[in-house]
C-alpha cells in the first residue's frame, strides 16, 4: 500500500486564553493547561512509524557489542516508544484513549485513494484496447509478408513412365 503519513498540525501555546469580560466587554487573561503534544489523526499512522522508526534503531543497535546489544535495544525501543506515546495526541486524545479504528479523515484518505485507481483503470479501458488493436494488426501483416516469402525448397525428382506395370510383377 501508499506509505502512510502523517499528518502533523503545530499548535501554538495555550497558556493564555482571553475571556471576554462581565460589564466592560475587556478581556482578561486567564491560564489554562498547556499542551505542548504534537497533535495526529491517525493512531494507526503513527504506529507505523514507529515500526519505521524501531527498524532504524535496531540498525543501529549493530554497532553495539554482542552480549548488550539486546538488553540495550530493549530498553531503547521500550523508551522511544514510551516517549512518543507520551508526546502525541490523536485527535486531541491521549495516547491510550484514543482507538484504533478508523477514524473520518482515515477514511476520506482512502477514498481519495480509490478514486484515483478507478479513474487509472477507467483510463486503461479506452486506451489499451487501441493499443492492442494495432499490435495484433502489425503481427498479423507480419506474419502474411512471411508466408509471402516462404518457398518450399522441392526437389523434382526424374519419373519415368511405365508403360506396362505388369512387366515389373511378371
Amino acid at each position: 500500500m501508499a506509505r502512510a503519513s502523517v499528518l502533523v498540525v503545530p499548535s501554538p501555546p495555550r497558556d493564555v486564553e482571553t475571556v471576554a469580560g462581565a460589564d466592560d466587554g475587556a478581556s482578561v487573561a486567564a491560564t489554562s493547561r498547556e499542551d505542548f503534544r504534537v497533535r495526529c489523526t491517525s493512531k494507526r499512522a503513527v504506529t507505523e512509524m514507529l515500526e519505521l522508526c524501531g527498524r532504524v534503531v535496531e540498525k543501529l543497535g549493530d554497532a553495539l557489542p554482542e552480549e548488550i546489544r539486546e538488553p540495550a535495544l530493549r530498553d531503547v525501543q521500550w523508551t522511544f516508544e514510551s516517549a512518543v506515546q507520551e508526546n502525541v495526541s490523536i485527535n486531541g486524545q491521549a495516547w491510550q484513549e484514543a482507538s484504533d479504528s478508523f477514524m473520518d479523515s482515515d477514511i476520506k484518505v482512502l477514498e481519495d485513494q480509490f478514486d484515483e485507481i478507478i479513474v487509472d483503470i477507467a483510463t486503461k479501458r479506452k486506451q489499451y484496447p487501441r493499443k492492442i488493436l494495432e499490435c495484433v494488426i502489425k503481427t498479423i501483416k507480419a506474419k502474411q509478408e512471411i508466408l509471402k516469402q516462404y518457398h518450399p525448397v522441392v526437389h523434382p525428382l526424374d519419373l519415368k513412365y511405365d508403360p506396362d506395370p505388369e512387366r515389373d510383377r511378371a
